[in-house]
């Protein structure tokens, strides 16, 4: 997860291959018509809800979630999480 003053990205890295699996970004031009705003929490959240969309169609059911020692459990990271768990994604 990166969070920039303007736009939420998220991906998810297949750790032994190191490639991206799954990605989604509020800086995409679709994404940003249907956005009221592209960086605060609720933006995080229908990334999160999108990323889900992504993983269930990759045939991903479950992902492990690494925080970087800077972000908590709070906020935009809460929200993309969340989301991500409400879509139907384990999270390990």
């Amino acid at each position: 997860m990166h969070f920039t003053n303007k736009f939420v990205n998220v991906q998810v890295i297949h750790t032994p291959t190191a490639t991206v699996t799954a990605s989604a970004s509020s800086q995409e031009k679709v994404l940003r018509e249907c956005m009221e705003t592209t960086r605060d929490v609720a933006a995080a959240a229908k990334i999160g809800k999108i990323l889900a969309e992504c993983l269930l169609i990759n045939n991903i059911p479950a992902v492990t979630v690494h925080l970087k020692r800077e972000q908590r459990y709070h906020g935009k990271v809460k929200a993309v999480i969340d989301s991500v768990r409400e879509g139907g994604v384990k999270l390990i």
